[in-house]
């Protein structure tokens, strides 16, 4: 996987379906999350297991990054029809239902290329030529601020999404460090000496 923490998100054009169902055959990212944050969220393939729960338990949470200004794309190695497919085919008959954000079709893999996350095979559980199981919290100058990637049996926790990109807005807001486990109402943390003394003076025991 790339280290593209600190960087410009790479700029793509592909096919997608969209949040409201709609096909388009150029959807442009760097043009779409303009002056918005932005959540990318790569997945192996369509039809298949922890990624349907993945996907579904973003779907669950997608309101709440939308209230935080994020734009959510998911994208894998499928074709835009069969994630059309798999959004237009019911959770209980093995879809994921219409989800309401947008799903990128990687035909020719040089988004995963791009960003570092198209697996080779070896000694890892992906297939190779799959989208690792990675996800990019981007900022609204279009910067990488956070990159997770987990392997192919183990499903993301999109709460801890969510509370990166909370924790990302509260230090621009503030100007204030997050510790350690930091939710959303939290105190943040002064980084300077005297700081981290005064906020560990108070805190350590919960850490």
């Amino acid at each position: 996987m790339s280290v593209l923490l600190g960087r410009k998100a790479p700029d793509f054009t592909a096919p997608a379906v969209l949040g409201d169902g709609q096909i388009v055959d150029e959807f442009n990212f760097a043009d779409t999350i303009k002056d918005k944050y932005a959540l990318v969220f790569f997945y192996p393939l369509d039809f298949t297991f922890v990624c349907r729960s993945e996907l579904i338990a973003l779907d669950h949470r997608v309101d709440r990054l939308k209230e935080l200004g994020v734009e959510v794309i998911a994208v894998s190695v499928d074709s835009h029809f069969t994630h059309n497919a798999w959004r237009n085919t019911a959770v209980n008959k093995g879809g994921i239902g219409e989800v309401k954000y947008t799903m990128v079709g990687d035909m020719n893999h040089d988004i995963c290329k791009a960003f570092g996350v198209e697996s080779i095979g070896g000694d890892s559980y992906y297939p190779a030529g799959v989208a690792f199981r990675a996800s990019f919290v981007i900022d609204k100058s279009g910067v990488v601020r956070a990159q997770h990637m987990n392997d192919e049996p183990i499903g993301r926790n999109i709460d801890e999404l969510v509370r990166v990109v909370e924790a990302l807005q509260f230090f621009e807001e503030n100007g204030h460090v997050c510790p350690a486990g930091w939710q959303k109402g939290d105190a943040g943390m002064v980084n300077t000496p005297d700081g981290v003394a005064e906020y560990l003076a108070g805190n350590s025991e919960k850490l």
